[in-house]
């Protein structure tokens, strides 16, 4: 399939934020030519008219739980432990991997929706959330789940060969729940595997004072000194959330080169917190967004976590300049995927993967263009993806999912598995 974009605003994010005007053009998987408009000698599938319109890498939303979606808005507004203690734990012990596999799809819906082209999904059963993700035509990389009540480091271990090797939309990353919800000797033969496979790894890390306050009780360290010591870190990796952060714990993600990946949306729901984002930039430590799982959000949708990552790091400094739009919007985009392993999806140049969206500027939240890289931070929404691509193939475009499977379909099986595991059958 060939694709040529033409009359479009082109926002690269190759190196600059510079907005240009000119076409992209997509040849199968991948982008093969961005530029001004030129003549083609091959003939094109389609040719779209952008209309003045923005096009730009998709956003990586770099931390979720997609199969959540049954618990959106089922226990809101209660104490964080209560929360998950007395609602979430129970109902997610009644899910089966059919289950799953059905709600993942609604959480794809609302990516594409959102200008996501690529999702970091952390769940019980990544070969459900695999499957789904390969059904739909969407990119995921998924994340190990090891605890002490559920997915082991073997299983971890299988995954971590079977899912390599499953799909070109699909990779999986080594990765545990917490320091929390694991006993140290886990947490050594997650460390063992990082060493044998000279491998990343990733976690839930210092989201609560609570947390980092267990920690250090156990073992005298803060969760990230901790894991540092068990060797868990030589190979890069990152964590989420990283809210109650001391400046060992960003000396420690600094050196070894690892990634926050901030939610600042459900940290606040939460009451979780703010995190040091301000000093993590000032440290060089590299910083991706995401929006974590609609249990905890309730919305999976990047425009309001940029606006919140700039906004409460603002707030939490006193300091209106604290966190320049532009460097949130790199986040979302070139950060995240870095973050996932995904080098190939961080901008639109030629032999990139053609993951890209269209922003419709022709809204009035949009207009005048003075600074169009700001606007979409500060005055972007949903209401502006006009169109989202993956892999060279539009998945979702003007208001209709192209994902081979009727959106209602998917929302009406979503809603009988929530009234049964509700119900208890």
């Amino acid at each position: 399939m060939r694709t040529r974009f033409y009359n479009c605003r082109i926002l690269s994010m190759q190196e600059s934020m510079d907005v240009q005007q000119g076409e992209v053009w997509v040849d199968g998987r991948h982008i093969s030519y961005v530029g001004a408009k030129k003549a083609s000698d091959l003939p094109f599938d389609r040719d779209i008219d952008v209309q003045g319109n923005l096009i730009m890498p998709g956003f990586k939303n770099a931390h979720t739980h997609s199969s959540m979606t049954f618990l959106r808005s089922y226990a809101d507004d209660l104490p964080l432990q209560e929360w998950l203690n007395d609602k979430v734990f129970p109902l997610e012990a009644k899910l089966t991997g059919e289950d799953m596999y059905h709600l993942a799809k609604v959480a794809i819906l609302e990516y594409l929706t959102s200008g996501i082209t690529c999702n970091f999904d952390m769940y019980l059963d990544s070969y459900q959330v695999a499957k789904a993700s390969v059904d739909c035509g969407f990119r995921t990389v998924l994340v190990g789940a090891v605890n002490d009540f559920g997915q082991s480091p073997e299983e971890l271990e299988t995954c971590f060969q079977k899912l390599n090797a499953y799909h070109p939309l699909i990779r999986f990353c080594l990765g545990f729940h917490g320091e929390y919800t694991n006993s140290r000797q886990r947490l050594e033969q997650v460390a063992a595997l990082a060493e044998k496979y000279k491998a990343p790894v990733y976690s839930h890390n210092s989201e609560t004072k609570a947390e980092v306050a267990q920690c250090i009780e156990r073992y005298g360290k803060t969760p990230t000194a901790f894991l540092d010591e068990l060797g868990m870190f030589r190979y890069g990796g990152g964590g989420y959330h990283c809210v109650h952060f001391n400046q060992e714990d960003m000396e420690i993600f600094h050196k070894r080169g690892l990634y926050v990946v901030t939610n600042p949306g459900s940290n606040a729901k939460l009451a979780s917190g703010i995190a040091p984002i301000t000093r993590m930039m000032e440290m060089g430590i590299p910083i991706a967004l995401g929006t974590d799982g609609p249990a905890s959000n309730n919305c999976l949708d990047m425009f309001r976590e940029m606006f919140l990552t700039t906004a409460l790091a603002k707030l939490r400094e006193e300091d209106a300049a604290a966190v320049d739009a532009q460097e949130v919007l790199r986040m979302a985009v070139c950060h995240g995927a870095h973050a996932m392993g995904l080098p190939e999806c961080d901008c639109l140049t030629t032999g990139k993967l053609a993951d890209l969206i269209i922003v419709d500027l022709h809204q009035p939240n949009m207009q005048p263009l003075n600074h169009i890289p700001k606007n979409l931070v500060y005055s972007g929404s949903k209401q502006n993806i006009k169109l989202t691509m993956v892999d060279g193939e539009i998945l979702y475009e003007d208001g209709k999912f192209f994902v081979g499977e009727d959106p209602e379909a998917i929302y009406a099986r979503a809603n009988e598995i929530t009234r049964r595991i509700q119900e208890g059958r």
